[in-house]
């Protein structure tokens, strides 16, 4: 019986991942059908199951979490809402039945860290060995390239950088943390686009996949046609990303960790990933302190207009209930006061009643 393997391909987005996903597919992985269409921010395709990003959006809904999120506890909250039974057996039926069609298959969506748990107890029940293969890219590059094709955030180009900065150490260190003492690989972007077939080549040795193994003179071609230099559109540095030093530092210091993984994934690079998390969740939890006064404020601001909301729903104020036909009788003075009286006078730009 041919051995089960199923290799998932996850990191942050704009990381190469879609790469990736696209030169094992054409290697002979399988990638389970339909796939997410090409568009302008990917124009080679995204090598996305439709299936697997459905599933992912709506339990990032059910869990009230962003695909890129930067708040620590978040991975608490993915982690109690993919560990129910129904959707674990969900999972599993689906991963049986792909199974049945590709005996090796690769899963990618960037939104795959927050659910590595729950596909990884799918995979043991479908007797299946699961691989990890993280990508590496400079963070710079990463939220230059969100930047460039997913638009700002918030109120500028320099908040939303700080939000996808925050987002991109969460990823990371969580994702290398899921993913520890399993069978994993870290490939530099950089490295596939160089020359790709000294990555995938070593991983389809050190996880044993036939696909890359026995890969044919055809399919090898195809990937050279495929993996196109280019493809590294957005290359940005420090100096086009406005993030307060604090954060860029914190941020540099992760990139040269996961960096090092890639030729060193050893306990003490480990360690050294343990010790960036527990400083980012320090920060993290700095920034929220200092922004409680905000947060607040929203809530205010958010109660406020669900309460006006209602009472719209209810059918609004008992003055709107009567006809206008009625409401025209009342002589103009005392619809004066009658407003003033209940806190709805009308402002001087304002129409007559």
């Amino acid at each position: 019986m041919t051995s089960r393997r199923v290799v998932f391909v996850v990191g942050s987005g704009r990381s190469g991942t879609s790469t990736m996903a696209g030169t094992l597919r054409t290697l002979g992985l399988h990638v389970p059908q339909p796939e997410v269409v090409a568009d302008a921010t990917n124009p080679k395709g995204f090598g996305e199951p439709r299936w697997v990003v459905d599933l992912h959006t709506e339990l990032l809904a059910r869990s009230n979490v962003q695909v890129s999120d930067g708040r620590p506890r978040a991975w608490l909250d993915t982690g109690t809402t993919s560990g129910d039974h129904a959707t674990r057996e969900r999972v599993t039926t689906w991963l049986e039945e792909q199974l049945e069609v590709g005996a090796e298959l690769v899963i990618k969506d960037p939104r795959a860290s927050w659910f590595l748990g729950l596909w990884r107890a799918a995979a043991d029940r479908c007797d299946a060995t699961s691989s990890y293969v993280t990508m590496l890219r400079p963070v710079t590059e990463v939220v230059g390239s969100k930047q460039t094709y997913y638009g700002q955030m918030g109120a500028g180009s320099d908040q939303g950088a700080i939000t996808r900065t925050a987002a991109w150490i969460n990823m990371m260190l969580h994702t290398e943390r899921a993913t520890r003492g399993q069978q994993r690989a870290f490939v530099r972007y950089g490295d596939l686009l160089d020359d790709w077939t000294q990555p995938v080549f070593a991983l389809g040795e050190k996880f044993d996949l036939n696909g890359v193994k026995t890969a044919m003179a055809v399919d090898i071609a195809e990937v050279h046609r495929f993996i196109d230099p280019s493809l590294r559109r957005v290359t940005m540095t420090w100096a086009d990303i406005g993030v307060p030093d604090r954060l860029r530092e914190l941020a540099d210091e992760t990139w040269q960790a996961l960096d090092q993984l890639a030729t060193d994934d050893t306990a003490k690079t480990q360690e050294w990933c343990d010790q960036l998390r527990v400083a980012y969740s320090a920060q993290y939890a700095e920034a929220e302190a200092f922004a409680h006064s905000t947060v607040v404020a929203q809530r205010r601001t958010a109660a406020a207009a669900a309460r006006r909301e209602a009472a719209e729903r209810r059918g609004g104020s008992g003055a709107e209930r009567i006809p206008h036909a009625v409401r025209a009788m009342v002589p103009p003075a005392a619809r004066q006061r009658l407003r003033k009286a209940i806190g709805r006078e009308r402002r001087p730009d304002q129409g007559p009643a």
